[in-house]
């Protein structure tokens, strides 16, 4: 498991340079057929990320490879999920707010996970065996394994004086609007806090935020690694619709249902 960890959070570090450097020119735009964002960064981060999962020999799903039938998925009993730049709205806004991610999942479960936010220079990443950390600064100590001897367990030790909920600012759908109408009977210190990309999914790993509705679409590789994180942290991640059911990954379908993080 170590030796996964640190080839993830290699992986990481070395695609969130590789994006930076795109991220400083007038790079170009390109959308997919479903109208997504698509930009030289997204390509030249999944190549490097390829280059360091391949030797592993597990299999990759990557949103840049997002093709690959499920009659040959279904047979994986392992494979890594990732997001070479989850954020790419945030990415072509500059706002700065987004990451690469990279998770191991198991038997449809996240065991192991990696976000690293290239800008902020943040990594948050966790395993089954050592537990959820986070470590800022973290492409000054390339090397992982001090990395690793660097980092702050998850949760955080945070006091808020709120009753944090991850959402937009801007743009509540109804029924995030309705949870937290309903939130609010029990917590009348609620506050909307949020940020871009996984960095929403940390929040919740980390401790500076309470709860996470997510009532919007996602897919699996948007989720899987800070799924890892907040599983690795001693939180949870359930379907919306049945609230002790987690929610699993290398589906036929690769869209998520709608969530709560807690």
């Amino acid at each position: 498991m170590n030796e996964l960890l640190s080839i993830a959070i290699s992986a990481s570090i070395k695609a969130g340079l590789e994006i930076l450097k795109i991220y400083n020119t007038d790079f170009q735009v390109e959308y997919k057929q479903d109208e997504s964002p698509l930009t030289i960064a997204d390509k030249n981060a999944n190549d490097i990320i390829v280059s360091f999962l391949e030797p592993t020999k597990i299999p990759v799903l990557s949103e840049e490879g997002r093709s690959i039938p499920y009659s040959e998925r279904k047979d994986w009993d392992q494979l890594w999920i990732v997001d070479p730049l989850d954020g790419t709205k945030e990415f072509i806004k500059k706002n700065d707010e987004f990451t690469v991610n990279i998770a191991l999942v198991r038997n449809q479960k996240p065991i192991l996970g990696v976000v690293y936010a290239p800008v902020l220079d943040e990594l948050y990443y966790g395993d089954t065996e050592n537990g959820a950390h986070k470590l800022e600064n973290a492409s000054n100590m390339y090397n992982p394994s001090k990395i690793l001897s660097s980092s702050r367990k998850l949760p955080l030790d945070i006091h808020n004086d709120y009753f944090g909920v991850v959402a937009s600012r801007s743009h509540l759908s109804k029924e995030t609007s309705d949870f937290i109408e309903g939130l609010k009977k029990n917590h009348n210190n609620l506050k909307i806090v949020s940020k871009g990309s996984s960095l929403k999914l940390c929040m919740i790993a980390e401790g500076s935020a309470d709860i996470y509705p997510r009532f919007a679409p996602t897919m699996e590789w948007d989720t899987a690694a800070g799924h890892a994180v907040i599983l690795c942290a001693g939180k949870r991640i359930v379907q919306a619709n049945s609230p002790s059911t987690e929610v699993l990954y290398n589906k036929e379908n690769l869209l998520n249902p709608w969530f709560i993080a807690k």
